[in-house]
């Protein structure tokens, strides 16, 4: 919200965001993470990361812990093989959706299992309400688009509408559009939302974004996509 009160859309745009490759990852941060710190980017509401990483054939995130944090992963092309001190195994692929909740404290890790083909993720992290809570996975397909939004809810809180769970007041859509086709989610009173486009390009609340590129929206009573090609983009509906 600008001084007068009035709604307000900041865009972060994909050459802005924080870099690292090591050879085998190749990484953009949204927000600070890791040896990327920039204090203007710290998250946006409970919103912590969203890291878009490229990683190459056989790369490989060694075993490491995490605690209280929701930890989200969609993939855009390859395949992500996870293990973790659960006991889940489990492969993700595009058009599924993993959530794992480390609460207490789990140890995981993740790879490429392909000998030749590069995995495209984005990995995002969402602080829960409650810290110490029981750690907790799981992994579902995303669901066809809600006709009156043109969404597909993927993540909510108690798992609201089949999507994962999310232990917080937060929900994570997609929008996947055809040329011309638009999308809207209605904001609450206080709500807050973030964009960030993964394909294509599509016009937010009436600003141009383009693949990478995320929008922070607040006192706003909508998100409004309408995409003049091809777009696959994650809406967070965010307090």
């Amino acid at each position: 919200m600008d001084r007068g009160g009035r709604p307000l859309i900041t865009l972060r745009r994909a050459a802005a965001r924080g870099h690292a490759d090591s050879g085998w990852l190749d990484t953009r941060y949204s927000f600070s993470f890791a040896d990327y710190r920039d204090p203007e980017h710290m998250g946006f509401s409970v919103l912590r990361v969203i890291n878009e990483d490229h990683i190459a054939p056989k790369g490989s995130f060694a075993p490491h812990p995490h605690r209280d944090m929701e930890i989200v992963t969609y993939v855009l092309s390859g395949a992500l093989a996870h293990q973790d001190s659960m006991g889940n195994g489990s492969v993700i692929r595009p058009g599924e959706v993993q959530r794992m909740s480390a609460g207490t404290g789990v140890v995981h890790s993740e790879t490429n299992p392909s000998p030749t083909e590069p995995l495209h993720l984005l990995q995002i992290w969402i602080l829960p309400a409650s810290r110490g809570i029981e750690p907790s996975y799981e992994q579902q397909p995303v669901p066809a688009a809600d006709p009156d939004t043109g969404l597909s809810l993927v993540a909510a809180p108690a798992g609201r509408g089949g999507a994962v769970q999310l232990h917080q007041d937060a929900s994570m859509h997609v929008a996947r559009l055809a040329a011309g086709g638009s999308a809207r989610l209605p904001l609450g009173p206080g709500r807050r939302a973030w964009v960030q486009v993964v394909r294509g390009s599509v016009t937010v609340n009436g600003q141009a974004l383009v693949a990478g590129d995320g929008a922070r929206l607040e006192a706003e009573s909508s998100v409004e996509l309408h995409a003049p090609e091809g777009t696959e983009a994650l809406v967070f509906d965010l307090p």
